[in-house]
C-alpha cells in the first residue's frame, strides 16, 4: 500500500524554489530531501496544503501567493532603534541580518540605513511580499514515529535531529 500525504507522517521531498522573475532562491540540491511532519506547521501553509494527499514519486509545481507563503510586507515592521541598543559591537551594515531581543523573543531583522545615532531595521521576513514558486519532488512518504509526534517535527536525515 502506498501511502499519502496526511496528518502525522513524514515528507522527504527535493525542491526548487524561484521568484516571479524565475530566479532560483533555494534549492535542496547537494543538502538531499528536506523532511518534515506534515500538519505540524513545520513549512509554510500553501506548501503544506500542496503536499496534502500527494506520494512518493510525484513531482509538481505550485506558485503560491504572500499570504500563502511568508506574508505580505507590513511597513510596520520597519522600525528606528538607538545604536546602543544593539550594544558596544562592530557597526552594523545595511544588509546585514541581526537577532534582537524584544519583548516576544528574539526577532531576525535587516539592517536597512545606519545613521549617526540610530539605525533603521526591517522585520518582516526576506520573502514577504513574494509569490514564491516551488518545484517540488516526492521522495518519501511514512508513518511519523511517537517520538517524532511529541516533539512536532521530524527526526533523522533532512529533518530535525537532537545529537
Amino acid at each position: 500500500m502506498t501511502l499519502s500525504v496526511t496528518k502525522n507522517t513524514v515528507v522527504s521531498f527535493n525542491y526548487t524554489l524561484t521568484d516571479e522573475q524565475g530566479e532560483t532562491l533555494d534549492a535542496s540540491g547537494e543538502r538531499g530531501p528536506m523532511s518534515y511532519l506534515h500538519g505540524a506547521g513545520n513549512i509554510i501553509s500553501g506548501l503544506e496544503q500542496a503536499l496534502q494527499g500527494r506520494q512518493a514519486g510525484e513531482a509538481f509545481t505550485v506558485t503560491l501567493t504572500p499570504a500563502e507563503a511568508y506574508g505580505e510586507r507590513n511597513e510596520a515592521n520597519i522600525q528606528r532603534i538607538p545604536l546602543k541598543r544593539l550594544g558596544g559591537g562592530a557597526r552594523p551594515r545595511p544588509g546585514q541580518v541581526l537577532a534582537l531581543q524584544t519583548q516576544r523573543g528574539p526577532v531576525q531583522v535587516t539592517v536597512v540605513k545606519v545613521g549617526r545615532f540610530s539605525v533603521d531595521v526591517d522585520a518582516n521576513h526576506p520573502l514577504a511580499g513574494k509569490a514564491l514558486t516551488f518545484a517540488v519532488e516526492i521522495t518519501a512518504v511514512r508513518e511519523a514515529t511517537a517520538e517524532e509526534l511529541s516533539h512536532g517535527h521530524a527526526h533523522g536525515p533532512g529533518g530535525h535531529s537532537h545529537g
